[in-house]
């Protein structure tokens, strides 16, 4: 009665601060549990790469550019289509393209798994247990009227637990793109606008060209980054955390240098 516990999940929120306050948890342990806690409220949607940024494959595409395709991109798995971009027939794996190697006259089509069709709506802690439970680690989101919206990886939803969770210092709801960070970096989204980032930080980074960071990341590295690539701009340097669907969803921005 006299010290009655949290009644609210934002005041958990608030003990978890106090507890890493008083060294009771540590920095990353309030992150994780943060995480777990938001994603209770998270759905397929709301982490999914949209339709725009999938990168599928063709079933009638030759076996080189295949290839091609799966060194470039560099995922472990692909939805497969045939005629529309939405007609989604199957996943493969870019191990099983070995297959193929070693028996040219097997047929893609005996190499697809079964898709798995998840609804926008689904909470990704129910996703999560799915994705345990069986080996489909990804699943094709659609919208509320059949149609493809994006796809959705185990490895998405769990970054929602283990990635940069922002902390108190962040920025204002309706300025979710840039998220301080305990160490003083930032957490900035692939989609801000370089006009932002230049009110943000201080910087004068050219907006002509380019609306967002991760296109002008992009255009000066001369490809898409991967995750753990670097590039240093104006004082700042932007480290990639996550790229999906052929562009940046996350970088990690600290200042190098003077300012």
């Amino acid at each position: 009665m006299l010290h009655p516990g949290p009644d609210s999940k934002a005041e958990l929120i608030e003990t978890l601060a106090e507890a890493q306050e008083n060294d009771v948890i540590g920095a990353q342990s309030r992150e994780m549990l943060e995480g777990v806690l938001r994603m209770a409220d998270m759905t397929a949607g709301d982490v999914m790469v949209a339709a725009p940024r999938m990168d599928v494959i063709d079933i009638d595409a030759p076996y080189e550019d295949l290839l091609h395709q799966v060194i470039d991109t560099a995922h472990s798995r692909f939805p497969v289509h045939e005629g529309e971009k939405e007609n989604i027939i199957g996943i493969l794996l870019a191990k099983d393209l070995l297959k193929l190697q070693r028996a040219p006259e097997l047929n893609i089509r005996a190499l697809l798994r079964p898709a798995v069709f998840v609804p926008e709506s689904k909470g990704l802690n129910e996703l999560l247990r799915d994705f345990r439970g069986n080996r489909n680690h990804l699943a094709i989101v659609i919208d509320e009227f059949g149609r493809v919206a994006g796809l959705i990886t185990i490895e998405d939803v769990l970054e929602q637990i283990v990635g940069e969770i922002e902390d108190e210092f962040d920025s204002a709801e309706d300025e979710g793109d840039i998220f301080a960070l305990s160490d003083r970096s930032h957490r900035v989204n692939g989609d801000t606008a370089i006009e932002r980032i230049n009110e943000a930080f201080g910087v004068a980074l050219p907006d002509g060209e380019f609306d967002t960071i991760g296109g002008l990341v992009a255009h000066e590295m001369g490809h898409v980054p991967k995750r753990g690539e670097s590039h240093d701009m104006a004082g700042l340097r932007f480290v990639v955390q996550l790229s999906r669907g052929g562009a940046v969803r996350w970088f990690k921005v600290s200042r190098v240098g003077p300012g």
